[in-house]
């Protein structure tokens, strides 16, 4: 008696599969791709340029991204995305996912790079640590460039409340700080 009720369940299961995705599903994947082609339309040119685009769809993209009139953008914008269609929209989103995360890591990056400054600005032991950590650095210029950032600090503290206060020292030592490679240290915490 089990036995005729497992198989009409997996007949089923099997009828299932076979469907054609219903009216909904297709209707998501549609505004998805939509979504997508909203997207790419928002691309400056260099980075259209950088993914993998059939010459119609990149055409389209174009377009697009000329017309200013309300109405035509959107039914351009349609186009585009019906363009989608036939185009690998995983790896277009992918890519996209990728731009996006990592200027995410240069942000962190920068921050860390800031910190340190601020650091080396409040301590002479953060000098200690990093030349520690990356001997080949010229410990005279970056002493140079710490104690002018420190001095262009002090000279701001004495400045009238409505004067722009001069960061060219502090500027100069984040570029300093930006050409350290440290891929090979971040385990050590830098």
């Amino acid at each position: 008696m089990l036995e005729p009720m497992v198989e009409r369940l997996q007949d089923e299961e099997s009828t299932r599969d076979e469907r054609p995705p219903s009216k909904s599903q297709v209707k998501r994947d549609l505004h998805a791709l939509l979504d997508l082609g909203r997207e790419l339309i928002e691309l400056p040119a260099a980075r259209l340029a950088q993914l993998p685009l059939d010459d119609s769809l990149r055409d389209a993209i174009a377009l697009a991204q000329r017309i200013h009139a309300h109405e035509g953008r959107r039914r351009q914008t349609h186009y585009v995305g019906k363009l989608l269609r036939n185009a690998d929209a995983t790896a277009l989103r992918r890519q996209l996912a990728e731009w996006a995360n990592g200027s995410r890591e240069q942000t962190q990056s920068m921050h860390r790079l800031e910190a340190l400054r601020d650091r080396l600005l409040e301590s002479d032991e953060a000098l200690t640590e990093l030349l520690q950590s990356f001997p080949q650095l010229d410990i005279q210029a970056l002493r140079n460039q710490i104690r002018a950032a420190r001095k262009e600090a002090k000279d701001n503290l004495a400045r009238n409340p409505g004067q722009e206060p001069v960061r060219k020292h502090y500027r100069a030592l984040f570029q300093t700080l930006k050409q350290i490679d440290f891929e090979d240290k971040q385990a050590d915490g830098y």
